[in-house]
Parts: C-alpha cells; sequence; structure tokens
C-alpha cells in the first residue's frame, strides 16, 4: 500500500489493550526506541512474536494514547481513523483503503 500510494500515509499509534498481558510493556519499549527505524523493527518484529527487549523511557505517549482512544470510545485494534472522522474498526485491504480515501466508497 506504501508503495502503491505515495500520497496516503499512515500514522501508528501503539494501543496496548489490557487482555493482552505484555502489550503495554512492549508499546513501551517500542516508543522508547532510539530512531524511527529501529521503533518499526521492533514493531515488526513484535508481529512475527520475536522477543521485544526492555527499553522504557519517560514517555508518556502510550498513556496519551490510550486516554484518546477510551475518548473516542476505540476499543479494538487495528482501528483507522480516516481524515474526515470516519472510523473503521478491524483491518482492511489496501484496495478498500485506496477507494475511500479515492471517493469511491
Amino acid at each position: 500500500m506504501v508503495d502503491a500510494r505515495k500520497d496516503i500515509c499512515f500514522y501508528i499509534k501503539l494501543f496496548p489493550l489490557s487482555m493482552h498481558k505484555e502489550a503495554y510493556r512492549k508499546s513501551k519499549s517500542i516508543a522508547c526506541a532510539a530512531s524511527a527505524s529501529e521503533a518499526l523493527k521492533l514493531l515488526e518484529d513484535n508481529f512475527e512474536r520475536k522477543p521485544i527487549p526492555l527499553n522504557e523511557c519517560a514517555t508518556k505517549e502510550i498513556d496519551d494514547t490510550i486516554r484518546l482512544a477510551q475518548s473516542l470510545e476505540i476499543t479494538g485494534t487495528p482501528t483507522l481513523i480516516f481524515p474526515d472522522g470516519k472510523v473503521q474498526s478491524g483491518a482492511l485491504p489496501s484496495g478498500k483503503i485506496i477507494e475511500y480515501v479515492d471517493g469511491r466508497e
């Protein structure tokens, strides 16, 4: 998707669900990465079920995201929020995202 459409970008917010016991710690470790590329690597490692090393810093980013999600009544991941405010719970194929962005949905 990212390669196909350079005009579409994604802002990834880590929203650890309480049902996943290690999610908060892992999210904080990813948020505390030294660079964006390191954070992306850790995120990919997590998807592949590779261990995420403990790396905590004095960030409020994860707690702020949890509060934001609660205020928007978001309860699951993934959740997409489009520029016009439409909220889509659950994953969408890239073609559906493109259709929506292009106004064909």
